[in-house]
């Protein structure tokens, strides 16, 4: 049986590249996506490579990065533009595979083991592979204004290694005449799901390239990290067997959120409350924009002392109305958090993400009507902000505490959440090579 031919798609830089479009008075300058500097919260979610060369990383807080890269610009990031721009990368690798797999927003895996027909010859070479790459990269260059880094190879995990393996903008393969020389080399730490501290564990067995990892006694690696180290020697070796899944099978991110960081400290149910309502129209609209709806409604809160609490609720139906959005986390606020001290921060996020208006199972415990009205109002209340202004109209509620409804929700941290590389079947592509090995 002849190998897969699978192209992992990497967009550079992407919410900074995508950012650039949109501020041609930048090009030439250090730029990052994130928070506002102003404020007592914030990191960078991504960085042109201008920045990078000053040594800005992903993660770095703002105050950080301004102390590597001085004349750094900030701009707030627009979930919103980058889920769209996701959506039309999708649209030009559907056009050559019907097996398209996002890994995020800036990443997928495309399964063109059935399509290289399309150049003509009717072989499934890696070559081909090589071509419709190429074509790849030369359209979302055009028709994106954003460039990609692609890797193509037999199996998703080498895959990937190749679209990191050069930026910006290059395609690499890994084939079976080039891997080892190519691959084997590399730091341990390039492979998918080694951590820094799997990494540092592994280091201290003397295994610190994927070659040595490859060459590790498989018996030993799962004695030493369980199902993780077999799975680990499963990818080092190409080995790995996970499909591409098809497209349409789920929304392209895990969840929608927004979290802040309050201007004062909340005391009370009342604060909670308040700033409930503000991240649950920011999410609820977010969520409308890009023709989301969801299922799971998760809270997140932290203390004055930087403790941590979670929790999450599945709901009887899917909903992106802001009203059932925020009643649900304040009820699952209630269960979480007991007021032993005030609150720094607090977050929102709505999961189990399904498209709008998709077809889905009526319930008698719940008024259609009443929602209904509960939709037109939250488009209502969008339209006339986008034309007038945040504070055109409000709820009441904003009206008890004016200094903290103040904040503007929309410009705080949201969050989108991609699928881990396990969800969609992924696991049984490595356990059926340990089954196979007798592990």
């Amino acid at each position: 049986m002849s190998d897969r031919i699978i192209l992992h798609v990497d967009c550079n830089c992407f919410y900074a590249s995508v950012e650039m479009l949109y501020h041609p008075e930048l090009a030439g300058k250090p730029l990052a996506v994130g928070g506002d500097p102003e404020e007592r919260h914030g990191i960078v979610l991504t960085a042109n490579y201008i920045a990078k060369r000053q040594g800005v990383k992903t993660g770095m807080a703002l105050w950080q990065a301004r102390q590597c890269c001085p004349n750094l610009v900030f701009v707030p990031p627009r979930m919103y533009l980058y889920l769209r721009f996701s959506r039309m990368a999708r649209a030009i690798y559907q056009e050559y595979s019907d097996k398209v797999e996002s890994f995020g927003l800036d990443e997928c895996w495309i399964d063109l083991t059935e399509s290289c027909a399309i150049l003509g010859d009717h072989t499934r070479t890696i070559e081909n592979g090589y071509r419709i790459a190429q074509e790849i990269s030369r359209r979302i260059r055009r028709e994106l204004g954003i460039t990609v880094s692609i890797g193509v190879s037999w199996n998703k995990i080498y895959a990937k290694l190749g679209s990191d393996y050069k930026k910006p903008d290059a395609i690499t393969v890994f084939d079976r005449d080039n891997y080892r020389k190519l691959i084997d080399p590399l730091p341990v730490s390039d492979l998918l799901y080694v951590g820094r501290r799997t990494g540092q564990k592994l280091a201290k067995y003397g295994i610190r390239t994927i070659g040595q990892l490859a060459e590790a006694d498989p018996d030993y690696l799962q004695n030493w990290f369980g199902k993780v180290g077999a799975m680990l020697s499963v990818f080092a070796r190409g080995l790995d067997q996970t499909p591409v899944s098809n497209v349409g099978i789920e929304a392209p991110v895990k969840s929608v959120g927004n979290s802040t960081t309050t201007p004062r400290d909340l005391v009370n149910n009342e604060d909670v409350r308040l700033v409930l309502y503000l991240l649950s129209e920011s999410v609820s609209e977010r969520l409308r924009k890009n023709h989301f709806e969801g299922q799971v409604v998760s809270v997140y809160v932290r203390d004055k002392d930087l403790w941590g609490y979670h929790q999450q609720k599945k709901l009887a139906v899917p909903t992106n109305i802001s009203g059932e959005i925020e009643e649900e986390a304040f009820l699952i606020f209630q269960r979480l958090y007991r007021w032993e001290k005030p609150i720094r921060s607090i977050g929102i996020s709505v999961g189990d993400l399904k498209p709008e208006n998709g077809p889905r199972q009526l319930s008698l415990f719940v008024n259609e009507k009443s929602r209904e009205r509960q939709m037109r109002a939250d488009r209502m209340v969008s339209d006339i902000r986008s034309r007038y202004g945040y504070a055109a109209v409000q709820r009441g509620i904003m009206h008890e505490d004016r200094y903290l409804s103040s904040l503007d929700a929309t410009a705080e941290d949201h969050m989108i959440h991609p699928h881990s590389y396990f969800e969609n079947g992924n696991r049984t592509g490595y356990e059926a090579v340990l089954v196979a090995e007798g592990r």
